[in-house]
């Protein structure tokens, strides 16, 4: 026979803190950081070097990271201004924060640029064979970030990673001729 008064035992020593106290200064640096990295987000979009130039009218390989920068750039300068003349909101809805989140992160970034400077070579020549890097150094990245954050089933393992890469490989490289 159970105890009657487990349930309030147990309850009884759960500890509940309270939620974090709404910050100003929290919300205007998100902000501000989200204008900062628009801004250069919209000035390298700028800097995207095309095969050709489209003809007027037309859209180029351009169009849609300056499009997304601006669009980036215009929401991040009114959460700005939300930020400065608005009450914080609450932060009741916060979770607590999971053991080793912060380690994820940090992997997740360090996988990022390391793919970065892998992408950065292009191609490679391998016994007289000219390889692009790029289908493969994506399909790895993928690949680590799915499994970082939990994926350990081998069909996610490997389908993800190979439909992605042939998505924006057939997307980007041969349809919209954008080099890769």
């Amino acid at each position: 026979m159970t105890n009657p008064n487990a349930a309030e035992e147990y309850t009884a020593n759960i500890v509940i803190e309270p939620p974090p106290a709404p910050s100003r200064a929290l919300e205007v640096s998100f902000a501000a950081g989200a204008v900062a990295f628009s801004v250069i987000y919209l000035v390298l979009s700028f800097q995207i070097e095309l095969r050709r130039e489209a003809a007027a009218g037309q859209i180029d390989a351009r169009f849609f990271p300056i499009l997304i920068g601006i669009i980036a750039l215009v929401t991040s300068v009114a959460m700005l201004i939300f930020a400065l003349i608005k009450e914080p909101p609450t932060r009741e809805d916060l979770e607590k924060q999971q053991p080793g989140g912060l380690i994820r992160v940090g992997a997740a970034l360090l996988i990022s640029l390391l793919y970065v400077a892998i992408w950065s070579l292009k191609s490679v020549i391998i016994a007289g064979y000219r390889i692009e890097v790029f289908p493969f150094a994506t399909a790895l990245f993928i690949f680590a970030l799915i499994w970082l954050f939990g994926q350990r089933k081998i069909a996610g393992l490997i389908i993800y990673p190979l439909a992605i890469t042939a998505f924006i490989w057939v997307l980007f490289g041969m349809l919209l001729r954008i080099p890769l």
